[in-house]
């Protein structure tokens, strides 16, 4: 399948409209699964255009997963809002963005970047293989 996923304003996140399709198998965990269910029925030469709101896609920005982490915490010296860093967890990496640092502490959100927006799911399906659907 083409697809492009875009913030309600218009601005692209993701696309490959431009380049080859995507190939996924239904249920293999690649897609969130509320997206997965949009796909569900639809056939090939179909082409669609779903709003996923963000308990459907993303979630809800979440205050909790804002942390101060303690500046002693990081190796590097030239922090910089806005840098994406990969953190240890109980589950294994995770994500954050540098939101501000401060002479003692970082400001690290652990948010989706997309948590919080409404998601424009836009779909040509090209192909389905028989296999590909359990």
């Amino acid at each position: 399948m083409h697809f492009s996923l875009a913030l309600e304003s218009g601005e692209i996140i993701d696309s490959n409209f431009e380049r080859q399709p995507a190939t996924f198998t239904l249920g293999d965990g690649n897609l969130l699964p509320s997206f997965e269910a949009i796909l569900i029925g639809l056939r090939v030469g179909d082409q669609r255009e779903f709003v996923v709101t963000p308990e459907n896609a993303f979630g809800q920005r979440n205050p909790e997963n804002m942390q101060d982490i303690a500046r002693s915490n990081f190796d590097q010296d030239d922090l910089q809002p806005g840098a994406v860093l990969s953190f240890q967890n109980a589950n294994g990496e995770l994500p954050g963005v540098i939101i501000a640092v401060g002479s003692d502490q970082v400001s690290v959100d652990f948010n989706h970047p997309l948590s919080g927006h409404t998601i424009v799911f836009r779909v040509n399906i090209v192909h389905i293989a028989p296999d590909a659907i359990h």
